[in-house]
């Protein structure tokens, strides 16, 4: 029979009837395969769902926090001082010292002839020292007519270095060497008082000068 003059066939693959009974003559398929095909179609339900931890909350700082401030930091031990030269060592550095200087007094003297050997340092030379320093601190080397330079903070420092030297030496000076150190204190200290007391009376009754003058000769100025 030819492929034209067959009949027409069909088939109702069906498995339950209208009111849901299963049919009789349904075509038998197994159970997997409806089941794989509904799985393949409908969504996992909740309770199948891979679970997953909830994502952690997130912190923010309060804006009421106030930052510690940073720990300060530890005092230097005493680990950390150098230990004192011995005995030994302070002796040969002083005596390599002493040759030393003795070799450039050789070689200052022969390169000026005539010249004389240099005092010896002597305590009254440190007074001395320390008092001229502040002298010309406070302007004493100003010549006539020239504006005084005075170095006030300088001149503080060079009296307080003095008033150190007599406290540390109180008690072991000469009775001149006392003396010399009283005297110099004194006239050192009366000076800083009356160039500090000319400075103010200065400033009290200077008028300000018009733009670009020069100031007027004989005042003093602060160096800074």
């Amino acid at each position: 029979m030819s492929d034209q003059n067959k009949p027409f066939v069909v088939t109702d693959r069906r498995k339950f009837t209208l009111d849901g009974t299963p049919r009789p003559d349904a075509d038998p398929s197994p159970e997997s395969e409806a089941q794989e095909a509904r799985e393949a179609v409908e969504p996992p339900t909740p309770s199948e769902a891979p679970a997953s931890a909830p994502p952690p909350p997130l912190e923010f700082p309060s804006p009421h926090a106030v930052a510690e401030p940073p720990a300060p930091p530890a005092p230097e031990s005493s680990a950390s001082v150098p230990p004192p030269p011995t005995a030994s060592e302070m002796e040969q550095a002083n005596d390599a010292y002493q040759r030393t200087a003795d070799h450039l007094d050789t070689a200052v003297r022969a390169a000026n002839p005539g010249m004389e050997h240099p005092p010896v340092m002597s305590f009254e030379q440190i007074v001395h020292s320390i008092y001229m320093t502040a002298i010309l601190q406070l302007g004493g080397s100003t010549k006539p007519g020239e504006q005084p330079r005075i170095d006030l903070l300088g001149a503080r420092q060079s009296i307080d270095m003095l008033s150190i030297l007599a406290e540390k030496t109180r008690g072991n000076l000469s009775p001149e060497e006392s003396q010399l150190m009283d005297n110099a204190l004194f006239e050192i200290r009366m000076g800083f008082l009356e160039v500090t007391q000319a400075l103010a009376r200065s400033a009290a009754n200077r008028q300000p000068p018009p733009p670009g003058a020069p100031a007027a000769p004989g005042r003093p100025t602060i160096v800074r």
